[in-house]
């Protein structure tokens, strides 16, 4: 296992300074760089890498988050050494990646199926290893959930000793009722807040009729990383450009210090309009109204 974290980074001096600044200077800065979530170009990141960043680059993004990382293929055919240096080329850092957990998840699941992973986010200077998304045949009751905190927990205990820190990004089936609990409120109960972190999808919260604001100011400090994206006006299961659609994002900025956030990430999964152009309308409206 790498361990690419300097002694100050490590050390309790480190964790003091960081715990005298308020989220407040990260959140509201006018220098707060902006991250994609690069999953929003799916469907053409894979056939030009290079020219995809670049365009990225151009538009202002001073960050990326990850997906599609697989032993097989690497970055969609690139080495991790070759990606990073893409990035690195182009100004961008990526502060955190999306990795399936599942094969780890499942109860047969051991800690050799995350420490790729580990392995992969330290060789791109990642601070956070993001779990996206957990099939439905590992999610069908309330004991699922908690026993899938409880592999959570020693994820998070994984990353925490090679410098990393685990993060759980939902969708809306976690709010699925089941005799008044939900499988969100379980990882938010259940899981060591030392050990697993939280990047709120507000549009997936808002989609299942939840107040982010609400888990804001009773989870306080859980969610240093957003993902941004709007919810068409006409059609709520599109997404749209950010401050085009129906989430009130001018409210949910208000709360950047209740939540700890971190890192906003802009998101995308289907465009009306060229992907680029959509995109910067997007990061426009971040810089100019709500950062």
């Amino acid at each position: 296992m790498i361990h690419r974290r300097t002694f100050l980074k490590q050390s309790g001096l480190a964790l003091a300074a960081t715990t005298l600044l308020p989220s407040t200077i990260f959140a509201n800065s006018a220098n707060q760089p902006l991250g994609l979530q690069l999953y929003s170009l799916r469907e053409t990141i894979g056939g030009d890498v290079k020219g995809t960043i670049q365009k990225l680059a151009a538009i202002g993004f001073k960050e990326v988050e990850t997906y599609g990382y697989s032993q097989e293929n690497g970055f969609w055919g690139l080495s991790v050494a070759e990606f990073r240096d893409i990035l690195s080329q182009n100004g961008i850092k990526s502060p955190g990646g999306h990795y399936g957990m599942d094969p780890f998840l499942d109860e047969n699941g051991t800690k050799d199926d995350v420490n790729y992973i580990l392995e992969v986010a330290n060789q791109l200077d990642q601070d956070y290893v993001i779990i996206p998304h957990i099939s439905g045949n590992l999610r069908n009751s309330i004991d699922d959930y908690k026993r899938i905190a409880e592999k959570m927990n020693t994820a998070g205990q994984m990353c925490k000793e090679v410098g990393l820190k685990l993060v759980y990004h939902n969708h809306a089936f976690e709010f699925d009722d089941y005799k008044g609990q939900n499988g969100y409120e379980i990882f938010l109960e259940k899981t060591d807040k030392d050990l697993v972190a939280f990047e709120m999808d507000i549009y997936w919260v808002v989609r299942a009729g939840i107040d982010p604001i609400a888990l804001f100011e009773e989870y306080p400090g859980r969610f240093p990383l957003w993902h941004v994206k709007d919810m068409d006006q006409q059609k709520p299961e599109l997404n749209t450009e950010v401050g085009s659609g129906t989430v009130d994002y001018k409210e949910i900025f208000k709360y950047t210090e209740e939540a700890g956030v971190k890192h906003f990430i802009i998101e995308q999964e289907n465009f009306e309009m060229d992907p680029y152009k959509s995109l910067e309308q997007s990061f426009d409206y971040l810089q100019n109204n709500l950062i």
